[in-house]
């Protein structure tokens, strides 16, 4: 054992010897400067009489408010505190053990007024001088590190700055922050100046010659994300963002930077999901999952393992993704069983099998086909999968009298246009007329694109900017309503734990993103810029696009949940005759491939 193991061993025992050694100090002090450095005999009989009594208070109080474990290196106003509370009582107990045990021993009353301070004075400066020590003589930056700024002068940057200073691995020179707020400009913040606000940036990079800027606003909303990444358009500077505190908390992330992402440009606040409520419906149940290979339902899959299901069914037709998330579960979660089906859920047969054999109490109908402009030219196939093949669904799970089914939708079904939007409409109207009459317990959830998922632009748009460009937008003005994946799954597991009866349910997403913006913006996280580097080239509306989305909130009708971010629209009135009639009749066109005819179909039913 070496001599700094032997020290780390002892930690405790040094520390409680330094402190006995501070108590003494001070109260020596104390009548020295209370009689002028004239200590007589009678004053060291009340010294040594009383001292021993004092160090014991001491040390016990002292070990009470934890000042014997606390590193000192990390000092903080936290350790002020406990050091003032621990010294106001043991002087108070102090003063009662001399009043009651040594009556006739005279001490200045000044001496234990004095004594509190000198004690306060030294063990916070003992502190604070090791933690000024070590600052001091940190190692000087190393060439190969990275000069950095701060954008944010607050707790999340201060925190930043710490972790920059203390963690060798981190590999950064902090030059100095960032911040909009005017009262701040030029002051400093453990030695590091803010430099001016978001609209310095370019000058402050060329001056100081930065070479990364890290967000480090963890409560910014999107647009501000945004704004500060326009000004960041700097070619060779690497843009890096703090996460959410919340995560942080949660020990999903640590406090380190990372590289931004692009549900980073959303900035929507953290999602607070009644787990008791979800775990519910969810807590030892057999869960199918639809189109569990995909965006949406291989995140409701990682969601719903948080609930301890009974056992989860992974169904896709896509083997590729299903399998991929099937070693996913055998690699981090080994104790969830589960089953992977490969199979359509047009398949009538094999839907029988899947709920007669495994018997699920939850369904999620993730599956679907959502690509609008595909769906326009392939009206038939749309049909198949999104009305036939969810009706067989609802109708397998309403025979096998499941508890739950979630059925996903999107917000292309509000006054829908294209093919895809009228489909998933229709599909919406099959699962309220069987609410209705069934025990299952029935809902759809509305929500829009979800930023990063495979069918989504930015897939498409990170693989032209890495090929060099160009980059297509349909119409410089479009725009459309996005969420991470995170957020969409978990909503949607809240909003299954209100189902009742044929419910439609909507998740609030916000403000409308223009596409253009996105597209500028994510060709500035790569350090490029616009037009300069990676040019922009508009394509025109492709067939069943809208210019702007439907908004998916009406004001005036839709009703508040008592979950935040979640709606229920009201029901619109069909009659469940006719729709199953123009159903009957929509499949005999599918079934002899007859496309026009099939749209034209399409459309006479959504209007019902």
């Amino acid at each position: 054992m070496n001599l700094k193991e032997l020290i780390f061993k002892c930690r405790r025992l040094i520390i409680i010897v330094i402190h006995l050694a501070l108590v003494i100090c001070a109260y020596m002090l104390a009548f020295y400067l209370r009689l002028d450095f004239k200590i007589d005999s009678n004053s060291w009989q009340a010294i040594l009489k009383t001292l021993p009594i004092l160090a014991c208070i001491k040390l016990i109080i002292l070990g009470y408010f934890g000042l014997y474990s606390g590193l000192w290196r990390y000092a903080s106003i936290d350790d002020i505190w406990r050091i003032i509370k621990a010294n106001v009582l043991s002087t108070v107990i102090f003063i009662v053990s001399v009043i009651f045990i040594f009556s006739q021993v005279v001490i200045p009353r000044s001496v234990f007024i004095l004594d509190g301070i000198l004690c306060f004075c030294m063990m916070s400066g003992i502190r604070f001088f090791n933690r000024i020590f070590r600052e001091a003589f940190r190692p000087a930056p190393k060439s190969s590190q990275k000069r950095a700024i701060i954008v944010g002068a607050g707790e999340a940057g201060v925190m930043v700055l710490r972790e920059s200073r203390s963690n060798p691995k981190a590999s950064i020179e902090l030059v100095g922050f960032i911040d909009d707020d005017p009262h701040k400009n030029g002051l400093r913040i453990q030695g590091v100046m803010i430099l001016g606000s978001c609209n310095d940036i370019p000058a402050v990079v060329n001056k100081y010659g930065v070479d990364e800027v890290i967000i480090a606003i963890p409560s910014a909303k999107g647009e501000v994300i945004r704004r500060i990444i326009s000004h960041c358009q700097i070619p060779s500077v690497k843009i890096r963002i703090v996460p959410g505190l919340q995560k942080i908390l949660n020990g999903d992330l640590e406090v380190k930077p990372r590289d931004i992402k692009p549900e980073d440009l959303l900035g929507r606040e953290t999602v607070n999901i009644n787990k008791e409520e979800v775990q519910g419906y969810l807590f030892d149940k057999i869960v199918l999952i639809t189109g569990a290979g995909g965006s949406i339902g291989s995140a409701l899959c990682r969601q719903i393992l948080n609930f301890s299901p009974k056992e989860v069914l992974l169904f896709d037709h896509n083997e590729n993704g299903v399998y991929f998330l099937g070693i996913e579960f055998l690699t981090k979660y080994p104790q969830i069983k589960f089953k992977t089906i490969i199979g359509d859920i047009r398949d009538i047969g094999l839907l029988k099998n899947v709920f007669s054999l495994y018997k699920p109490q939850v369904v999620f109908h993730a599956a679907a086909h959502k690509h609008v402009p595909l769906m326009e030219e392939n009206p038939v196939v749309a049909v198949k999968n999104n009305i036939i093949g969810s009706r067989n669904l609802i109708y397998a799970a309403d025979h096998y009298k499941v508890e739950r089914f979630i059925f996903i939708s999107s917000d292309k079904a509000v006054n829908p246009t294209s093919v895809m939007g009228i489909t998933k409409r229709i599909a919406e109207m099959i699962l309220q007329t069987k609410a209705k009459m069934s025990k299952t317990k029935f809902m759809a959830v509305r929500f829009g694109n979800v930023l990063g998922s495979d069918g989504s632009v930015v897939p498409l748009f990170k693989k032209q900017i890495e090929e060099g460009g160009p980059v297509t937008v349909t119409h410089p003005e479009v725009k459309r309503y996005f969420m991470s994946v995170n957020e969409a799954s978990q909503l949607v597991l809240q909003a299954g734990s209100m189902a009742k009866a044929g419910e439609i349910f909507i998740l609030d997403m916000g403000e409308q993103i223009k596409i253009l913006d996105l597209a500028k913006e994510l060709i500035s996280l790569y350090g490029l810029k616009s037009e300069e580097d990676i040019k922009i080239k508009f394509i025109g509306l492709r067939p069943g696009e809208k210019l702007f989305e439907e908004t998916l909130l009406n004001s005036e009708k839709d009703k508040a949940t008592k979950a935040d971010k979640i709606y229920i629209a009201q029901s619109d009135y069909f009659d469940p005759r006719i729709l199953r009639r123009k159903i009957k009749e929509l499949e005999k066109l599918v079934n002899v491939m007859n496309g026009p005819e099939t749209v034209r179909k399409l459309r006479e039913i959504v209007a019902l």
